[in-house]
């Protein structure tokens, strides 16, 4: 284990997990860096005292990471995306990975620490072939890292991650708030939802601890729900429960094609309908939260805290923004 505190380049930062993870390495004495875009996201980082936040965009400046390397001992790369044509997975997946770990190497900052995805094949001929661009990319994202001698990583693969701020528990909330009935493509697909909190915890640790380099964590809750369960359980904490209307494929297909034509990130894409093909539960192959000494929270010991009545207001705001 290492027990002196670390200054650590935190890259997609400002996101969802990104924020969790600053909170929770600044309150273990760490020291970071996260370079940002997103100046609104970013200004909820800026009264942390042990962060510190570069304006830039790493993915469109090839020279911002390669100035900011220097006098860092660690990386950790949270940059990735949901939607997006096979040019943009490739580019942020495939190819930023691929620019990362040059970077690292040609920096001497070698220990890098990947979020990746559950739901990845321990058989890389079987990645090539799953239902999805999001999965594929994912797939090719860890094969290029794992290629480059003399990095020091360790790729975390979590299920869907959910927590205050989240876009999952969240938006099934805010869209039962508005709508009478809840039709739901992928109602049966099965995920293990981790709460933000352990996600943070767990790659804090793997930071912290040596004999985690050249391995490979899945990052699940407790509990296997399917996303109909899920959607139910989001509206009843939320007060507003809804009947819900499992899609069969073809309209489940065309529902998401119809969103993915409205303007912005769409809510629901086919892309999103192919990886719900595959369980996003852990295989049990691989070590996991426990291994790391991390008992994983329940969805019913977090979610309902967030999700209670009376935050409907700022979900709605954030969904009609989305939109």
């Amino acid at each position: 284990m290492n027990s002196q505190p670390l200054r650590i380049l935190v890259l997609g930062g400002s996101g969802f997990v990104g924020r969790a993870l600053c909170e929770t390495l600044q309150r273990q004495g760490h020291r970071v860096t996260v370079p940002s875009r997103r100046e609104r996201q970013a200004q909820g980082l800026a009264h942390l005292p042990a962060i510190t936040v570069v304006r830039g965009d790493v993915l469109r400046d090839p020279t911002l990471l390669a100035r900011l390397l220097p006098g860092h001992d660690a990386v950790v790369n949270l940059i990735a995306i949901l939607q997006g044509n096979e040019a943009r997975f490739e580019a942020v997946h495939v190819d930023w990975p691929r620019r990362l770990a040059q970077a690292c190497l040609s920096s001497g900052v070698t220990r890098l620490v990947h979020v990746s995805a559950l739901g990845l094949s321990p058989n890389p001929a079987d990645d090539a072939k799953a239902p999805s661009r999001y999965l594929r990319s994912k797939a090719r994202g860890e094969a290029v890292l794992r290629g480059h001698a003399g990095l020091r990583l360790t790729v975390l693969r979590p299920s869907v991650i959910f927590g205050a701020g989240d876009r999952f528990l969240n938006l099934f909330a805010g869209l039962q708030a508005i709508s009478p009935v809840m039709p739901l493509a992928g109602a049966q697909a099965q995920l293990q939802p981790v709460w933000v909190g352990d996600v943070a915890e767990a790659i804090a640790r793997c930071l912290a601890w040596r004999d985690t380099e050249g391995q490979t964590y899945e990052l699940a809750g407790p509990e296997v729900k399917t996303l109909r369960d899920l959607v139910r359980l989001a509206g009843t904490w939320s007060g507003h429960p809804r009947p819900i209307l499992p899609l069969p494929g073809p309209l489940a297909w065309l529902q998401a094609l119809a969103l993915e034509c409205l303007p912005g990130e769409p809510l629901m894409s086919r892309d999103n309908l192919g990886s719900l093909r595959v369980p996003n539960v852990a295989s049990g192959h691989l070590p996991g939260l426990r291994e790391r000494g991390i008992a994983p929270h329940s969805l019913a010991a977090v979610a309902p805290s967030y999700l209670a009545p009376g935050q409907g207001v700022a979900r709605l705001d954030g969904l009609r923004a989305r939109r």
